[in-house]
């Protein structure tokens, strides 16, 4: 009988680093590093020889960009999902891709345990775990950091240190960073006083607003059916497309959100996030939603978004109200093609305008020009209908007031 090979989820941070090194201590176990490229930057260098320094028998890394834009990036941008009003929700979107991949891994492999390194007080190891038990409820899950003897980043650093293992984390800069394609989340050191303001060092990819270009920049972003294809007429591949963004937003300062939110597991966290790539897309996506979709559908579709960013959020996207709020969503694209052109200034983005050939709105209706087409007497009868239920209400409490009824 062999032994029992783990599947170990590994960025080639220091948290998974040192994990890989302390489960071949502590388990006498086969161990294999999977590594999802998502369009994280720095940690993919060396990364198949870092996991191997740490003790991996095995190292899969698999190039998911594209799938990740595709089929996440995508449906997420379509349902306009922003937790909490704000974040795009870059790291909760990846995680199901990645509980995807090493569920595949797992099961080419033969593996009975898949291992993340995700803290006990997190949102990760809710997405990661709940995944994983959604697609392959027969294996088993483990979380050293929940139960290792390792009380502080500071430890883990002496221990990577004592065994040789190359990390990027240091005491001096001891941010945690999670990167993809939609976005960096940046949490740890004096961020977790939400009395600092956020040090530039923080900051991985945006220029400070105050020294961007002096000069705005103009984007003309096409989109077929909710999702942009091209970009000031030309065509691009979605990852290309989001690197672009991503470039140029953060050269104008575009994309910085520092928030606190509520967590998964019910505690309050402040957050730091760059994502100028999804800034951009949301806001100009948004923007033809207003054009083309009709009133009703437009506003259940921002309570349909909101409960949408919520179970991306809390590790839910496998879940089959996902799919059935993704199904409403989908039917809402159908029509969503058109062009939205934005300004990029000083770490803003300010629509500068709209079309489409589904487009609702009617200038003659609209204008208060010699134009206008709209019929003004029809608003006194409808008006009166209108407030009719309010004015009876009024009358009946008032009546009761004349009579000494409360």
């Amino acid at each position: 009988m062999g032994k029992t090979k783990i599947v170990v989820a590994y960025s080639g941070g220091l948290d998974t680093s040192v994990m890989v090194k302390w489960l071949s201590e502590k388990f006498d176990a086969e161990i294999i590093t999977a590594t999802g490229n998502l369009g994280q930057r720095a940690e993919l260098d060396n990364i198949e020889e870092k996991a191997k320094i740490a003790g991996a028998s095995k190292s899969v890394i698999l190039d998911l960009r594209h799938e990740f834009a595709v089929n996440y990036l995508w449906p997420a941008l379509k349902a306009s999902a922003l937790y909490e009003g704000a974040y795009p929700l870059a790291t909760a979107i990846g995680r199901p891709l990645l509980a995807k991949m090493m569920v595949d891994i797992a099961l080419n492999e033969g593996a009975e345990v898949i291992a993340h390194g995700c803290t006990g007080k997190g949102n990760d190891q809710v997405r990661f775990e709940v995944g994983i038990q959604t697609l392959a409820p027969h294996l088993n899950v483990i979380a050293p950091l929940r139960f290792w003897e390792f009380k502080s980043r500071e430890e883990e650093m002496d221990y990577a240190k004592k065994h040789k293992i190359p990390v990027k984390a240091t005491k001096d800069s001891p941010y945690s960073i999670d990167e993809n394609l939609w976005g960096i989340a940046i949490e740890c050191g004096v961020l977790e006083d939400p009395t600092n303001a956020p040090p530039e060092d923080a900051y991985q990819i945006t220029t400070n607003p105050k020294y961007a270009p002096d000069s705005p920049d103009e984007v003309k972003i096409t989109f077929e059916k909710g999702i942009p294809v091209a970009i000031n007429d030309i065509n691009y591949d979605p990852v290309e497309l989001i690197e672009y963004l991503n470039e140029i937003g953060a050269k104008n300062g575009v994309g910085r959100i520092d928030m606190i939110e509520n967590r998964v597991v019910g505690i309050k966290s402040r957050e730091i996030y760059e994502a100028p790539a999804a800034t951009i897309l949301h806001i100009a996506h948004n923007e033809l939603e207003k054009l083309i979709l009709d009133r009703e559908t437009f506003r259940y579709k921002q309570s349909v978004s909101n409960k949408i960013a919520n179970l991306i959020y809390d590790g839910l996207w496998f879940s089959p109200l996902f799919k059935s709020l993704m199904a409403f969503v989908d039917s809402t694209q159908e029509n969503l093609t058109g062009e939205v052109t934005v300004e990029l200034y000083k770490g803003n983005v300010r629509v500068l305008s709209r079309n489409s050939q589904f487009s609702l709105y009617n200038m003659k209706l609209a204008t208060y020009t010699e134009e206008d087409i709209f019929d003004h007497r029809a608003s006194e009868g409808f008006i009166k209908i209108y407030g009719l239920p309010y004015k009876t209400l009024s009358e009946v409490l008032n009546a009761r007031k004349e009579k000494g009824v409360v």
